[in-house]
């Protein structure tokens, strides 16, 4: 079988696909026809195109011709070219998505520079069914023409009629190939129409890619299964439809894969060789090759990541290039003084088109961020496989070099006297005995040395002592805590005095009492400046003022004050009165008032300031 190998010449990828090496020589025209001048733009006929020329790319296809955009010069000439390439051919497919028209049982295909003002400019201005056939006419074996082209016509509802009795149908008309081997799939059933639908490519268009590159699968089966996709897709609105015959035996679009004899490579290592290859290519057609061939599995996610960035890119492109489009749009009517609303109009689109752009700049970013941490995932999960394979091959190295050692010294006993077999014993021993300084140690030795090394990197403040304390033992549960291990905190152990031995530097953070702050590794007393004290949260805050708070003592000492006053005789008050005499005026005195004169010679008219 052959794999995925791609081959960079003067920037040109070939795929050489799944399918065997075979004699067979198979050609595909593809056509897509969206920019109409006399009609509204299709969106999906290029992208259907495209498409499908990836798919036969993919399917061994020896030519892909895809043409985009095509007036009725260039598309007589492409099928002309088309036609002479068949004749040395086997198999010969030519697709085509765009409008169609039928007019008295005859089916058109319209080039984007068709107007057909009139019914009869159909004869002049389109290319017939009929043109299509004879081009693939001389291929030996198979000879099929798929037509993605029953969509509702804008042309039919604005030509004149020459001729009453001259009629113009909805969608495309049956067709009878007479040639053997010869098949034409519609995209709809006679009489009816087809939908583009909502995403990037056409029900019809998906599905062909789908079906029609399975090795082995006969066309009739696949355009049956195509058949129930877009029902399925379009709620049994759209139901494809297929004319001509074949024989008895199964005709496939691309040959069925052989069956490997012999000792087979390793699969995962040849997927992931493969995969290498495309991630340099990092191409559409690349992706989409390595999909095919390893449809499942953790390479084929990375892979659909990949052209999940792709994707973003090309959107991306488009909506840039839409928007350059519509500034060049908004520049030419504002040269031509266009109207107000016009304007307006296609500053909305400009205006659209950048936020479109923008919005699609920042999906490729953010696939592009998918694509790369999925390709460090997988750089991981291959690091982690090497290394457990080799983990595993050391081991067993190790296992097979122990029962080889331990086979020869079984052998070399067995051909010595008993005497010079009991003579190494006491040497055997001793080497038993020093695996290292550590173990010498008695269980009082190491609980106060574990003890120490806690002390010395800061999770222990008591004394070392013979004993394993809980105080010790909350130090070792601090150091597993902050140091990442798991000693058993019950008991002291060689492993974690090593481990303890190990650390540099302080591992438990230094916490000191209340009043008291960290400076290195030693606490120092909190002193505030004059007016401030150590707060509740052991920083400096100032001290706060006391109100005088009235007591009970205060109250009673307020109402004997009072009643005393209210007990007292009440003193003589200025009166705040002027006298007025001979001699002036002046101020009435304290306790004193103003009365009427009661001397003979003044006849109460004079006043008198009368005193207590």
């Amino acid at each position: 079988m052959i794999g995925l190998r791609p081959i960079i010449l003067f920037g040109l990828v070939i795929w050489l696909g799944c399918a065997p090496a075979h004699a067979d020589k198979r050609v595909a025209l593809v056509i897509g026809n969206s920019a109409y001048k006399s009609a509204p733009k299709l969106a999906n006929p290029v992208n259907d195109a495209i498409l499908m020329g990836g798919m036969f790319r993919k399917a061994g296809f020896d030519t892909v011709d895809v043409r985009q955009d095509l007036s009725a010069p260039e598309m007589r000439k492409a099928l002309r070219e088309f036609g002479a390439r068949t004749r040395d051919a086997d198999v010969a497919v030519i697709y085509y998505a765009g409008h169609g028209l039928e007019v008295d049982g005859t089916n058109y295909l319209i080039p984007t520079d068709a107007a057909l003002e009139s019914d009869t400019d159909v004869y002049d201005e389109a290319l017939p069914i009929d043109r299509v056939l004879v081009s693939i006419e001389p291929a030996k074996q198979l000879r099929l023409v798929i037509l993605d082209a029953c969509r509702d016509n804008p042309f039919s509802k604005t030509m004149k009629r020459t001729v009453a009795s001259r009629a113009i149908g909805r969608g495309l008309a049956k067709v009878e190939p007479t040639s053997p081997n010869t098949m034409i799939a519609f995209a709809a059933k006679a009489g009816s129409t087809a939908s583009d639908g909502d995403s990037r490519n056409s029900p019809f268009a998906v599905s062909l890619s789908d079906h029609l590159p399975k090795p082995g699968l006969d066309l009739r089966k696949a355009f049956g299964f195509v058949r129930d996709d877009v029902l399925r897709s379009t709620a049994n609105k759209q139901e494809p439809f297929v004319y001509g015959s074949l024989g008895g035996d199964d005709v496939p679009l691309v040959p069925a894969r052989p069956v490997a004899t012999g000792p087979q490579a390793n699969p995962q290592s040849e997927l992931r060789r493969d995969y290498e290859l495309a991630l340099q290519l990092a191409t559409r057609d690349g992706w989409e090759a390595f999909l095919a061939q390893y449809p499942d599995g953790f390479y084929a996610n990375l892979a659909k990541g990949q052209l999940n960035k792709i994707a973003a890119e090309e959107t991306r492109a488009a909506a840039e290039q839409k928007a350059k489009s519509a500034e060049q749009e908004k520049a030419r009517l504002i040269a031509e003084r266009a109207q107000k609303a016009e304007q307006e109009r296609a500053a909305a689109a400009a205006k659209a088109a950048e936020e479109a752009r923008v919005a699609a700049e920042k999906q490729k970013q953010i696939e592009q961020a998918k694509a790369e941490a999925a390709e460090r995932e997988r750089k991981i999960a291959e690091a982690a496989a090497a290394k457990a394979l080799a983990e595993k091959q050391a081991a067993d190295k190790a296992k097979a070099e122990l029962a080889a050692r331990q086979a020869a010294e079984k052998a070399e006993q067995a051909v010595k006297p008993a005497a010079e077999r009991q003579l190494p014993e006491p040497e055997q021993k001793v080497a038993a005995l020093s695996p290292g300084t550590t173990s010498t140690l008695s269980a009082a030795d190491l609980t106060k040395s574990v003890q120490s090394e806690l002390r010395r990197i800061g999770c222990l403040t008591a004394a070392p002592e013979g004993e394993w304390t809980p105080a010790a033992q909350r130090s070792l549960t601090l150091f597993n805590k902050y140091a990442g291990t798991q000693f058993d905190a019950k008991l002291a152990s060689v492993d974690a005095l090593d481990a303890l031995k190990a650390k540099p530097g302080r591992v438990c953070p230094l916490v000191c009492n209340f009043g008291f702050k960290a400076d290195g590794d030693q606490c120092v007393k909190i002193t505030c400046r004059a007016g401030y004290r150590v707060g509740d949260d052991n920083e400096c805050e100032k001290i706060q003022e006391k109100k005088p708070v009235a007591t009970r003592e205060d109250s009673r000492r307020r109402d004997t004050d009072r009643k005393q006053t209210e007990a007292a005789p009440s003193t003589p008050q200025a009166s705040g009165q002027i006298i007025c005499t001979s001699a002036g005026c002046r101020p009435v005195a304290k306790g004193c008032r103003i009365v009427r004169d009661p001397r003979p010679g003044s006849a109460g008219m004079m006043q008198a300031e009368v005193c207590n």
